[in-house]
Formats: structure tokens, sequence, C-alpha cells
């Protein structure tokens, strides 16, 4: 963990608070990539992941978070929205698991809510190098839209194209951002980007179906409602871990996660919902059940890493590089 303090904690849209988080001895952080994020530590043992909102830089004074207060928050969003200037921040240095490819010819950008927060260091980064881009960021009414003063300055320059979708300003029949047309009318070549709510994400799973995967880039920051879960019909396994030698069994109810910090083994961790990928392990032998939905289809292909806190073992024994 990085030792940092609120710089400042601004409303950049209704419900939305930008968190500016500063080195507490001054000096530079970790860099970081377009489409990063850190880990705050929150007290009590709560640890979120939010993605960073500018552009990547290699040694940056600060980090910039946008953080939408979550009706249903089980207490990170609400917590951010609680600090104030001067408060002490752990934070993990930055991680990608949403990487921007800039060798792309064109970049189709789509986001929904605050996940419009990886998509605006996207385009700043793009923006940088003269890459072209065009950006769709649907909103449910436009107070909620974060960043717009930015992302217009940002288009300007570019000379790229911006859609913003309002549902509200719509007719009912209309408010639901189509995505098909969208990937339709995109350059050939063209890679995708999407990061927002479960349903828009699975319109873009849809939608980008027939596309080459090395073409097709997203973020949820929240997991899917099924497949990431135990099962009570799940069949016990046995983990060992490789540096001590030590075995545990994973019951039905148990994740890997679960059994690992109960007998003391030192983890990263965040989440636990596979998403954010902080409790990634490499595999050195046995076949991993993948039920996060962070890794790509050729890390699950290549059954070398798991995340410990959702995924299983498809056999009776998984050695980790732990």
């Amino acid at each position: 963990m990085i030792t940092t303090v609120v710089k400042s904690r601004t409303a950049v849209a209704e419900r939305v608070c930008l968190l500016e988080l500063a080195s507490a001895d001054g000096g530079t952080l970790p860099g970081f990539a377009a489409g990063d994020h850190i880990d705050l530590d929150l007290g009590s043992g709560l640890v979120r992941s939010y993605s960073l909102c500018d552009a990547p830089g290699a040694a940056p004074t600060e980090y910039r978070v946008a953080v939408a207060l979550d009706p249903a928050s089980r207490g990170g969003s609400r917590r951010v929205h609680e600090l104030e200037k001067g408060d002490v921040v752990g934070v993990r240095a930055p991680v990608g698991n949403f990487p921007l490819d800039e060798q792309a010819s064109h970049s189709v950008l789509i986001a929904g809510g605050i996940g419009v927060t990886p998509i605006l260091s996207m385009v700043r980064r793009l923006t940088e190098f003269g890459a072209p881009w065009e950006l769709h960021y649907a909103v449910r009414t436009r107070s909620a839209a974060a960043f717009l003063p930015e992302l217009a300055e940002i288009t300007a320059a570019a000379g790229a194209r911006f859609v913003l979708h309002v549902d509200d300003e719509l007719p009912e029949a209309d408010r639901l951002l189509l995505l098909n047309p969208v990937v339709a009318a995109a350059p050939p070549g063209a890679h995708f980007y999407c990061c927002g709510p479960g349903p828009m994400l699975d319109a873009f799973v849809a939608a980008t179906a027939e596309l080459p995967p090395e073409r097709v880039h997203l973020e949820r920051f929240r997991a899917q409602p099924a497949g990431n879960t135990t099962e009570p019909s799940d069949p016990d396994f046995e983990i060992e871990l490789a540096c001590s030698g030590s075995t545990y069994r994973i019951g039905p109810q148990d994740t890997i996660l679960d059994v690992l910090l109960d007998n003391d083994v030192d983890i990263e961790f965040s989440c636990m919902e596979g998403v954010c990928g902080s409790c990634r392990v490499k595999v050195l032998e046995g076949t991993p059940d993948h039920r996060d939905t962070t890794l790509t289809k050729a890390e699950r292909a290549a059954g070398d890493v798991i995340l410990v806190c959702c995924s299983r073992a498809k056999g009776q024994r998984l050695v980790l590089d732990l």
C-alpha cells in the first residue's frame, strides 16, 4: 500500500465525486496506463477498485478517480463520499485489466454512467498522439453525466465524434442506446471498448460477437448475476501452495480466497467478485474452472492463471504459485 492524502473531493455530477489523491510524502506515484485502476483501502478491511481518469503518465504527482454513490452500496462508494481533504488513504499501485490498443486504426469508445472514468483516460491518451476515436456516452439524466465540459473540450481538440445519449431527453421508445448500429458503422479494423452497467455490457458482447476477440475490450465494475458464485453441487477439491507445500481442502461453499485468508496466507484481493483481477494467481498444476469476468479467452484457454476469489478447479487438485 502507498500512503496518500486526499488533496480534494469535488462533485462532478449528481451523486458523483472526483477524488484527488497525492502521495503523503509529496513525491511522485507509480505510473499507469489508460484503463488502469487503483485499489483504495477505505478502512475496516474495506478495499475497492476505481478506474483512473487522467491521461496516463510515468510518474504522476496525483491520482484522480470518480466515484458514483451507489444506493445499494456495501460501504465502498459511501465511504469515498465521506472522505474529506487531508484524510489518509492507502492505495495499491495501478493495475490494468482494460488495456488500450494504441496501434488501432480507429477506436470506438462506449460508456454508460460512471463507466466513463476509464474511457476518459483513453480519450485523453488517444488525443495525445493524434489517433482517431469516437465516443458514445449514455446516461439517464444530463445532471448525472460526469466530465461533460472536459469531454467537450477534448472532442473539439481531437476533432472526434462525441454522441451523448440522455435517456430522459428522448422518447421512451428511443431510450435504449442501440449498439449494433454503432458497431456496424465503424471503420474496418476498428477496436471497440465498453465500460458500464451489466445490461449495456451484455448488449455490447452481443453486438461484437462476430468480431475478432482482440478487437473487443470491456470492463465490468460489478460481477455478472450468475456463473461466478459457489454452488451446493460444486465438488470439493484440494489446493497446494508450491512455496510452502501446504495443502487445503476447498468445500462446495468455500472460495479459495476464503480458505487462504482463514489460514493467514498473504494475498492481495479487492472486489471478491471476479471483476478487478487483484487476486490473480499463477497455476502450476491442474485445470481452473474460471468464473470471473476479467480473464481473456486466451488466458482462460491457457489455464495458467486463476482468480481465487471466485474460480474453482475442474479436477481434484490445483497447485498454486503461492
